[in-house]
């Protein structure tokens, strides 16, 4: 004996769906004679679910395929089965979306606060100016560099031998003539033995990764001294 594996093609597919359907209509116009009582809501049900604890040979089967008032009973129960099951998916569905949608929101709130965090950070540096050759606006002279990061900086910066002491603005520009202003402090400078040193808070984080100018400028006499900047 042969075993027949071929899939049903699409054109039997409608044909046999064709066939159900005129066998809907000739039962639902009365055009049968069923056999026996009608069975219980239940069965219909199991039935209407496509219950595998119901068997073919069963006679009430045969009845519900037969009887009008069972065929309408229970294709509204297959329908009322399918539309919970329509219902139950796209439940599922937006109930899946939405703990997707709050584990994004939540990891990317988690990633924002990291990243303020971090930005927010301020950064201890300490520039020792004490045997630095500066120039004073245009003048050249022997300059030493000096490297910050790309960060909210409190910086402590020892001023050059023989520095007035008193209030003085710091600044990070672009130019070595004041221009392209980055961030500016002021701050008056304490004395530790010979030394004068300031501290003061600069915002770089806007800053990219380049040449630019550290200056100081003594209120008092409005003289600006500029050091070669380097930010990383």
């Amino acid at each position: 004996m042969r075993l027949n594996l071929r899939w049903p093609s699409r054109a039997e597919d409608r044909f046999e769906k064709w066939i159900a359907q005129r066998h809907q209509e000739r039962v639902l116009a009365g055009e049968t004679t069923p056999q026996g009582p009608c069975p219980g809501e239940d069965f219909l049900q199991k039935l209407a679910r496509k219950s595998k604890g119901i068997r073919l040979s069963d006679p009430r089967v045969d009845h519900a395929a037969t009887c009008p008032a069972c065929m309408r009973r229970l294709l509204t129960m297959r329908r009322e089965h399918q539309s919970r099951r329509q219902k139950i998916i796209f439940a599922t569905a937006v109930a899946t979306w939405v703990v997707i949608a709050a584990v994004i929101t939540v990891a990317r709130h988690e990633l924002q606060k990291h990243s303020l965090a971090t930005n927010s950070a301020v950064v201890s540096e300490t520039v020792n100016l004490w045997d630095a050759g500066a120039f004073r606006g245009q003048q050249p002279g022997q300059l030493q560099s000096v490297t910050l990061p790309a960060a909210r900086v409190r910086l402590t910066i020892v001023m050059p031998r023989f520095s007035s002491p008193g209030q003085y603005v710091v600044a990070v520009t672009h130019g070595p003539d004041g221009s392209g202003l980055i961030s500016e402090a002021v701050a008056t400078t304490t004395n530790s033995g010979q030394q004068e040193t300031l501290s003061v808070t600069l915002d770089l984080r806007h800053a990219h990764a380049g040449q630019y100018y550290l200056s100081t400028t003594n209120e008092q006499d409005q003289a600006s001294y500029y050091y070669p900047l380097q930010i990383r």
